[in-house]
């Protein structure tokens, strides 16, 4: 781009943007010029995809502001008219509103719900700041015909984003995805009311209690021994970090409420959109859980638990039998949970007909293993929990299965049927309950994992990222999976590659035969998956949020004779060397 063409857009973004301090911001590098800033900036839009939008807060096209809000919310009220043209008719249609801790999302929010409001659709709006599961609860609660959340989740500070639902509670999918992006790509105009004329035309709505406290009770009444809850319930000890987010009052409430001794983190207890105390808001991420652990040592405790800001994933971490702390992955928890619900529904006679656990495609294939044993199916989808909650609304539709669990390796799970979204506030009462039932079988959570790896086999996982900033980092990703796809690979970190899914071709086939392809049936998406000798499966997957690519090693290693120690040695060996593999196409892409 020449410096006239970003002055050009600069200047019309100007023009547009209401919100004062972001179009200062522009103004001062134009004064500057700075004609670097301005070009990352400007030199593309932010673009709203299939979950909505992501980026880095700031004046721009290519950044979250009020402006790019407003557009998106105006577009997404277009589609909502057009897709239910009787209710906008009515005048009946409506929408929930929620947002998190992060920088500028109680701006962002209320500028959704007026915007809402100016366009006929009543909006409810929470007061303060919700988890994304309530969101999708209120949806449902209410019978809102859309919604949207302002988070960015788990990303660093200078991130917030858009998240949009459907009337079912769950983040749009076709055809509604594409149909929104149509109508956002071509608002010329948004419309907008101040709150005070909304309330009083009766087209905006503060929730709160109404939607708080059936949200509590749908968390507790998913678990299935509350009597050994009331008996055991002051021998755990739970130290609990909603990382600066949401999950503060809703976790603690509820796990309160159990009669659960909850020691929150002080430092991390209260809402704080810079995240003081963590470089990402991220349970997955060791750094993110230091001042609990150091809090858990010091009261000894029986685990830790985190929730992210929008409190949707859900970290864990215990204390093995020499007093360290391990921090389990998110397919640890996740096969341990559905360990879980799975031998309770046997034991207590609640095992519907047709079970089925869902999992993402990058997730581990540990849990089929676990399903097959207590006789439920496990059922493959595209990453995002939007396809989890569609294929569950598809076994309602056609009484296929009957769905128990979902699960992704991102630390995300849903236990129930009335959040049509991962949610960690849930997962925190599930896991708190399961660690009493196993300390009543005199065993530790970590010792119940061992048990199902001797059972199984041992199930290491490992993920890769790397990002490509700037106006070239999207053509770099691109590069790297169009020579993936065309050239594939033979081998990595020493073991054959026997087949290879291509989820954008819905294709999988034998690299030695490609051209006896066979039919794949998920919808297409941006993934390749490699897999190797031995059980073993890679996959490379762009990410749609954020300009990074990410490489998921889900390896199996056999456990022979109980000797569990082998069997991670060998793991690590294994993956090791498709480590080394990986980094070599990922430098060589970087050149």
């Amino acid at each position: 781009m020449t410096n006239e063409e970003i002055l050009a857009r600069a200047k019309d973004y100007i023009a547009q943007e209401k919100d004062e301090r972001f179009a200062n911001e522009v103004k001062d590098l134009i004064a500057k010029e700075d004609y670097k800033e301005l070009e990352d900036r400007f030199y593309r839009t932010l673009e709203f995809g299939t979950g909505g939008l992501r980026g880095i807060m700031g004046g721009g096209t290519n950044r979250m502001n009020t402006l790019e809000i407003n557009l998106a919310t105006q577009g997404l009220a277009n589609y909502l008219i057009k897709a239910c043209p009787e209710k906008a008719k009515a005048g009946t249609l409506s929408a929930v509103v929620a947002y998190d801790s992060r920088l500028n999302s109680d701006v962002f929010g209320e500028a959704t719900a007026l915007i809402f409001a100016a366009n006929g659709i009543k909006a409810y709006l929470f007061s303060s700041l919700r988890p994304t599961p309530e969101l999708s609860f209120a949806i449902r609660k209410l019978g809102a015909d859309t919604g949207v959340v302002v988070t960015a989740s788990h990303n660093p500070r200078m991130y917030n984003g858009y998240k949009a639902y459907w009337n079912d509670g769950a983040q749009v999918i076709e055809p509604h995805d594409v149909g929104i992006i149509e109508e956002v790509n071509k608002v010329t105009s948004v419309k907008t009311m101040t709150r005070v004329e909304a309330i009083a035309t009766g087209k905006l709505e503060v929730i709160d209690s109404v939607i708080d406290e059936p949200f509590w009770e749908m968390c507790k009444k998913e678990l299935f021994r509350p009597d050994l809850i009331k008996e055991r319930a002051k021998d755990v000890k739970i130290v609990y970090t909603p990382l600066h987010g949401t999950g503060g009052m809703h976790v603690t409430k509820v796990l309160g409420d159990l009669g659960l001794n909850v020691i929150t983190v002080p430092e991390q207890a209260q809402p704080d959109g810079n995240f003081p105390t963590v470089v990402k808001p991220n349970p997955e991420e060791k750094p993110a859980l230091t001042l609990a652990v150091e809090l858990a040592k010091k009261e000894k405790a029986s685990c830790v638990m985190a929730t992210d800001p929008d409190a949707d994933r859900f970290g864990t971490a215990f204390p093995d039998k020499d007093g360290n702390w391990v921090l389990l992955s998110g397919n640890q928890m996740g096969a341990l949970l559905m360990d879980y619900i799975l031998l309770s529904r046997k034991e207590l006679g609640t095992m519907p007909k047709n079970p089925a656990v869902i999992r993402s495609i990058v997730t581990s294939p540990f849990g089929d293993y676990i399903c097959k044993k207590y006789g439920a199916e496990m059922m493959e989808c595209l990453t995002g929990f939007k396809w989890i909650a569609a294929m569950e609304a598809d076994f309602e539709a056609k009484g296929t299965h009957s769905y128990v669990f979902g699960l992704e390796e991102s630390y995300g799970y849903k236990v129930e049927k009335d959040v049509m979204d991962k949610d960690g506030v849930s997962a925190a009462a599930m896991c708190a309950e399961m660690t009493m039932y196993w300390a009543s079988q005199g065993k530790s959570v970590l010792e119940r994992l061992d048990d199902l790896y001797k059972e199984h086999g041992y199930f290491e996982d490992r993920s890769i990222s790397q990002e490509f900033l700037g106006s070239t980092g999207v053509e770099t990703m691109k590069g790297i999976m169009t020579k993936l796809r065309t050239e594939g690979l033979k081998t990595l970190g020493g073991k054959t590659v026997l087949k290879i899914r291509d989820v954008q071709q819905s294709v999988e086939f034998d690299p030695a035969k490609p051209a006896e392809k066979v039919p794949y049936g998920l919808p297409k998406s941006n993934v390749l998956q490699f897999f190797l000798d031995g059980g073993t499966i890679v996959s490379a997957r762009p990410s749609g949020t954020e300009p990074k690519i990410k490489f998921y090693i889900n390896s199996v290693t056999p456990v022979c004779c109980g000797d569990l120690a082998s069997a991670k040695s060998a793991a690590a060996t294994l993956c090791d060397g498709i480590e080394k593999d990986i980094k070599a196409i990922l430098d060589e892409a970087s050149k």
